[in-house]
Formats: structure tokens, C-alpha cells, sequence
């Protein structure tokens, strides 16, 4: 019954100030992912991927909370336009009837592949996020009173799930520590990635998931640290590294038509994050961005050989670079995908459709 009280009140929470029902579009927002959209998972696990200190956060209320960012997150633009009022909660932090209204799982450093990342020490790989997930479905269902209820409420929330970067990044393209390179073609190391991440999606799907936004993989050959050890020039995109991971996104907008196709109670979108990063670097001027080559902070060439230091003062005008830091957008570049990604203003944006009408389904 308590949580019955609680989808009540959820549904009719009143913004005060000016008597309007302040609703979500979904009742909650499940979110899976690395170093992207982390929101402070990583913050008390052993591993050299942390951003709980400043520099990072210097524009977040509050400071730094162990996003990768300078402020927001993509998540957290998504969020807000979705209606939420309150920040998701780190599954690290979350409590009682906080998981109500979701959960970001995502750790950074994760990949599809569980040694993904393991040079850096401590992650929540793919995987373990959505063991994580299935523990909050035994809280929902204990809240909730029984299985029914749980299922009827987590079928209308939202799941985001971007992950893949990192088994490129700290993985495919890391030949001295990993040897999935000398395995594997992009395209066969492609296939072997979408298999493990279908698995996992099945689960989230057996766990109560019905509407998935996969996020496509960026343009990791773009980011300063790409450029910093592989570009003649330190301003042309690494094309190796991009013509990998579109080979993965390709596999995994296929893969959306698979399950639309075979799971007539769900539905599954493509968010073509690497096209609509793609728009900021062909015209950055348009967008309000000056520097697209370099980090806001960070150390070596591009501002891109290691991520900020501890209390290094970053670059004043950072709305006019792309990228915060060696690998992660500026909370500006962060806001333009997110928004994008929630409302897409080009017909490439987002596959079948964009956030906005899956909330509305």
C-alpha cells in the first residue's frame, strides 16, 4: 500500500510556485552506461577512472559528484526534459523509494566486454550493471506489494543504455593490453559485441524493460586524446577508430528492427549519437564552439594525453569547446546531443523515433 500512496503522490506532485502539476512523462528512468553519463558509481570503488573532484563539476550545482563533465551529463538534459525535477540517483546512493522514479547504473571505464577497462582497475561492466538492475526489481516488487504491480510500473519507464565506447577505447585500440585487435576484425569484433549486448538487453526485457533507447557509440576518433597519439596534424579524426565504431552502430541500429520485430510488447529506438556529434564538427560556429580539438583541461598535447588533474584550472571559455577533457564533451556539446536525442531535429537523429514520442507510447 505504501507504494501505491506513492504513485499517488508521484502523480500528483504540485509545483508550488505556480499551481501547475509538475508530472514526468514517464514515471521513472533507468540508465546504463560508462564515464558518459556516470554520475558518481565509481566514486568509492578502486579504480583511477574518478571524477569526484574539481576541476570536474565546476559548473554542476553542488560541484564535483563524479560526473565526467564540467556540469551536466546527457542523462541528466534528458532527464530534466522529460520532467523529472530531481537528479537520477547513482545506484551507488539510492535508497528506499528514490529507485521509484530510477536509477543511473553506469560506471566509468564499463564496457559490453567484461575486461573492458580493467588497466584502470574498478568498473561495473555491462553486465553487472544490469545484475544491479535486477536488484532494484526486487525492491520495486517489495515496494509495489507484488510482481504485477512492478511489472505494470517498469513498463512504462524509460531504460537508456549506452554502452560500446570503452571496448574501443580501453580495449580494441589498446593493442598492448588487450588482444581482441589480433582476434578479431572490426567487423567480427563488432559482431561478437552486439551478441553480448543482446544477451543483456534480453535480460533487462525479462526484468521488466519495455522501452530501450540505445545510444550509438560517438566519435571516439574525434576525441583530443584520439587526436593527441593518432592524428598527423592534431585536428583530422582518427578514421580508423570511426570507421570501427560505425561499424558497430550499424549492427546495433539492426538490431533495434530485431527486436521490434520479435517483441511486439516493447519498443526499442536508435539514438545515432556519432551523426549528430558529427553536425558540431563539421560546423562548430553555427553551435556556438570555437575549439573542437582540444580539451577545456587536461595535460600534453590537445589537452589530451590524461584527464584533469586534481584542482588544475581548466579553460575559462568553456561553452566554446567541445570537449571538456581528453575523451568527454563539454557540458555545452553534452546539452546540444541531449536535446537532440529527446527531440530530434533531423530525421537521422534517432531511429525509429526520438525519446520524446517513446515517453508518449
Amino acid at each position: 500500500m505504501v507504494g501505491g500512496c506513492f504513485v499517488v503522490v508521484l502523480a500528483l506532485a504540485v509545483n508550488l510556485n505556480n499551481g501547475v502539476v509538475a508530472e514526468p512523462q514517464v514515471p521513472c528512468f533507468f540508465i546504463f552506461g560508462d564515464s558518459l553519463v556516470d554520475n558518481g558509481n565509481n566514486n568509492n570503488i578502486q579504480s583511477l577512472a574518478k571524477a569526484n573532484y574539481l576541476p570536474y563539476g565546476i559548473d554542476f550545482p553542488g560541484g564535483p559528484t563524479g560526473r565526467f563533465s564540467n556540469g551536466k551529463t546527457t542523462v541528466d538534459v534528458i532527464a530534466e526534459l522529460l520532467g523529472f525535477d530531481d537528479r537520477i540517483p547513482s545506484y551507488a546512493t539510492a535508497r528506499g523509494q528514490q529507485i521509484l522514479r530510477g536509477v543511473n547504473y553506469a560506471s566509468a571505464a564499463a564496457g559490453i566486454r567484461q575486461e573492458t577497462g580493467q588497466q584502470l582497475g574498478g568498473r561495473i561492466d555491462f553486465g553487472g550493471q544490469v545484475n544491479n538492475y535486477r536488484n532494484t526489481v526486487e525492491q520495486v516488487v517489495s515496494i509495489l506489494g507484488d510482481q504485477d504491480s512492478a511489472a505494470n510500473y517498469l513498463s512504462k519507464c524509460i531504460y537508456s543504455i549506452g554502452v560500446g565506447s570503452n571496448d574501443y577505447l580501453n580495449n580494441y585500440f589498446m593493442p598492448l593490453y588487450y588482444s581482441t585487435s589480433r582476434q578479431y576484425s572490426p567487423e567480427q569484433y563488432a559482431d561478437v559485441l552486439v551478441q553480448q549486448y543482446t544477451e543483456q538487453l534480453r535480460t533487462l526485457y525479462n526484468y521488466g524493460a519495455r522501452k530501450f533507447a540505445l545510444i550509438g557509440v560517438g566519435q571516439i576518433g574525434c576525441s583530443p586524446n584520439a587526436l593527441a597519439q593518432n592524428s598527423p596534424d592534431g585536428s583530422t579524426c582518427v578514421k580508423t577508430i570511426n570507421d570501427a565504431n560505425q561499424i558497430f552502430n550499424n549492427k546495433l541500429k539492426s538490431l533495434v528492427d530485431d527486436f521490434n520485430k520479435n517483441e511486439q510488447d516493447a519498443k526499442f529506438i536508435y539514438i545515432d549519437a556519432y551523426g549528430i556529434f558529427q553536425d558540431l564538427i563539421d560546423n562548430p560556429s553555427a553551435f556556438g564552439f570555437k575549439v573542437t580539438n582540444a580539451g577545456c583541461c587536461g595535460v600534453g598535447r590537445n589537452n589530451g594525453q590524461i584527464t584533469c588533474l586534481p584542482l588544475q584550472t581548466p579553460c575559462q571559455n568553456r561553452n566554446e569547446h567541445l570537449f571538456w577533457d581528453a575523451f568527454h564533451p563539454s557540458e555545452a556539446a553534452n546539452i546540444f546531443v541531449g536535446r537532440r536525442s529527446y527531440s530530434a531535429q533531423k530525421a537521422s537523429d534517432a531511429y525509429p523515433f526520438d525519446i520524446r514520442r517513446l515517453a508518449q507510447l
